[in-house]
């Protein structure tokens, strides 16, 4: 009789890539719980960062992308996953209830889930080669199927209208100690299985779009090749609600593991969507009221000489790997 349900060992190792997914400042706000025949995904609320992330838009994120690395390690390891988002509106912490059903993979579903290990945020300067068109709108499909627009900000004027809002919410956070603070405790010193690594953050960075963490020692790879030639992905939903929210995680993540396996360099970017005024102005001049900003994903190739970018630490399974509680069931 065939199987109905991944065994242990499985799902154990699809959420070992699940949990490689990007988060604001490696935070990891995740929390998964098992099930007979499911899987649970759910916000570890304690992670939020409220001077960061007031409207908790980042964490959701965050998950977003979590719930689609799963997927796609799921799939990879023989196994087609059905989602309920948001399945229990009296628990708005429970995010995802996962189902499975024995599915045959192909080979674009092994090289995406390679990409789960290879992936890096890549904060520093990319060179002047041009990314293909063809390149372009495979990663613009990948976002666009999960239901979130993908607008390629490559144009004037809206590129520099987003890039003054980046200007804009690097200049109101300088001046929050609040956040100056939540950010030094995030980023620096945590090495061990969180935060954003000394060795992860871009020395002398004078692009606004990188965010001062601290005691960063990544060197720039490129030095001389002013005119880079990145792309911008800006990633909107047509509402504002939570589910918009957390799948505009998953198509980032759709479109950081397409990327990767073209051999691109990214960095994801949600600075100016903190703060209510840069949001607007994003949504208004670049969006032209058409959406709502979500998230950015900045493209490139980086520099055939450039170092590999170290793997940011994880929190370990046993600490975000429960048994499902049966009142939640």
């Amino acid at each position: 009789m065939p199987r109905t349900h991944p065994d242990f060992e499985t799902v154990r190792s699809a959420l070992a890539l699940a949990v490689r997914a990007p988060s604001v400042h490696n935070t990891q706000p995740w929390s998964w719980r098992l099930g007979d025949n499911s899987v649970h995904l759910y916000a570890d609320e304690s992670r939020w960062l409220p001077y960061t992330d007031p409207d908790c838009r980042d964490l959701l994120l965050s998950c977003g992308a979590a719930l689609h690395h799963f997927r796609i390690a799921a799939k990879a390891l023989g196994w087609e996953t059905q989602v309920h988002r948001l399945p229990d509106p009296a628990k708005p912490e429970h995010l995802a209830a996962i189902e499975f059903q024995p599915a045959a993979f192909t080979p674009e579903d092994v090289r995406m889930a390679g990409a789960i290990s290879t992936r890096r945020t890549d904060r520093r300067r990319y060179t002047s080669w041009e990314v293909p068109p063809a390149y372009i709108q495979n990663i613009v499909a990948a976002g666009v199927a999960h239901g979130v627009l993908v607008c390629d900000v490559d144009a004037e004027p809206a590129r520099t209208q987003l890039l003054r809002a980046f200007e804009q919410a690097a200049w109101e956070h300088a001046r929050d100690f609040s956040y100056g603070a939540e950010l030094a405790q995030w980023s620096g010193r945590h090495a061990a299985s969180q935060g954003v690594p000394a060795r992860n953050a871009v020395s002398l960075a004078t692009d606004p779009t990188v965010r001062p963490f601290s005691n960063p020692s990544l060197p720039q790879a490129v030095v001389r090749d002013i005119e880079a030639a990145d792309r911008m992905m800006l990633l909107s939903t047509s509402s504002d609600d939570r589910i918009s929210q957390l799948r505009a995680g998953e198509a980032m993540s759709a479109i950081l593991l397409t990327a990767a396996t073209l051999g691109l360099a990214t960095c994801p970017l949600s600075e100016p969507m903190e703060l209510t005024d840069t949001r607007n102005q994003i949504r208004m001049n670049v969006l032209e009221n058409t959406g709502y900003p979500q998230i950015i994903v900045r493209i490139g190739w980086a520099a055939t000489s450039a170092d590999p970018i170290p793997a940011t630490p994880r929190r370990s399974l046993t600490e975000v790997m429960h048994p499902l509680d049966p009142a939640d069931s």
